[in-house]
């Protein structure tokens, strides 16, 4: 069995990861039509406008072979310069005809994307050679609408050909009997009409083509539930995963924050739900919060003070003002200064005046 997913499978979009991939492979939607449509329109602009200046310079060029080719020297020196020059005439007609036509098949790719370099394309495939994926791809449905965009094509050029060149057939049949200087005039004359008739057909095509290269490229780039999930678990790592790095991170920063609950010099609790731990010296601008939690956590909090004789101080509206406010290695906010400097002052005359170095109710 194709280890290639049904289409009826790809019921999600394609993500931008996998529409990036397929364009560093070179797959992306383009049309042969919009290809062609270019062409067309560089031949006829060759055709109306560099070919009137190039049959001139090659009359020109080749008139004393018509009209005196006994003057011509036969000796080997003399042809060698009479083919030279006649060569260089040939480049310098057909140089800028040919940059045309380049400039128009290079635009029919680049309007359809962005130029692409990849080398996915020239690795070597079996399927390539293989007779049985040659026959496949010879009769899939990208083959069968190929070769019927090809009828339809032909006939409708065919077509508007017929209607360009019936009015004047009269005119073609005397083609033969015309002078050169009416000759050429005439055939650019039709060849022009041609190509604006076959240039309106085609672009009709090449717009209807190109829709139908893009819905059907983006049919093949969307993707099944299952690779959705695979592509995010590539991305953004298994979920499984992150979740027992994060608990692990967790476990970690509730140790270290445990292990700095010994230096507080109070811990506020509500009674049993929160517990803050702060630690204040002389000389801070403000008291820290080194330590906070709710239920077990703050069970915790509440037994290493205890271990540790720090004076624990039951006041449920600050204690949960502060948990909602404050986070851990910051200052408490400046609204709470007041109630926090009475509770830390009440703390510290008791210690001056009784000794005491446990439980405060």
């Amino acid at each position: 069995m194709s280890d290639q997913p049904d289409d009826s499978e790809k019921t999600e979009d394609a993500s931008s990861k996998k529409l990036e991939d397929a364009h560093q492979k070179g797959d992306v939607p383009k049309s042969q039509e919009v290809n062609a449509w270019f062409v067309i329109v560089a031949s006829t602009m060759v055709i109306g406008i560099a070919a009137p200046g190039a049959v001139e310079d090659f009359s020109r060029a080749f008139r004393i072979f018509l009209s005196a080719p006994h003057d011509i020297a036969v000796d080997q020196g003399s042809l060698m310069v009479v083919w030279e020059q006649i060569g260089i005439l040939v480049l310098k007609c057909l140089a800028f005809p040919m940059i045309i036509l380049l400039i128009g098949s290079a635009a029919g790719g680049l309007v359809q994307h962005a130029p692409i370099f990849s080398a996915e394309n020239m690795k070597p495939k079996l399927s390539k050679i293989s007779p049985a994926a040659g026959v496949k791809r010879l009769f899939s449905v990208k083959s069968l609408m190929n070769f019927a965009k090809g009828i339809v094509k032909l006939a409708l050029v065919g077509t508007a050909t017929f209607l360009v060149v019936w009015p004047m057939r009269d005119q073609l049949l005397i083609i033969m009997t015309m002078e050169l200087s009416l000759l050429l005039p005439f055939v650019q004359s039709i060849a022009l009409k041609i190509f604006a008739a076959v240039i309106s057909i085609l672009t009709v095509l090449a717009a209807a083509d190109y829709y139908f290269e893009i819905v059907q490229w983006n049919k093949k780039q969307r993707m099944t539930l299952k690779e959705v999930k695979d592509e995010y678990k590539q991305t953004e790592g298994d979920p499984t995963i992150k979740a027992k790095l994060r608990a692990l991170r967790m476990q970690k920063g509730r140790k270290r924050m445990m292990a700095e609950v010994p230096s507080a010099a109070v811990v506020i609790t509500n009674p049993t739900h929160y517990a803050i731990a702060l630690k204040y010296e002389p000389g801070m601008a403000a008291p820290i919060c080194v330590a906070k939690g709710m239920d077990a956590v703050a069970l915790k909090i509440r037994e290493i003070a205890g271990d540790h004789d720090i004076p624990i101080v039951e006041s449920p509206p600050l204690a949960r003002a502060l948990y909602a406010t404050v986070e851990i290695e910051d200052s408490i906010p400046s609204e709470h200064y007041k109630a926090v400097a009475e509770v830390i002052g009440y703390v510290m005359r008791l210690k001056s005046k009784m000794g005491n170095r446990g439980r405060l109710q």
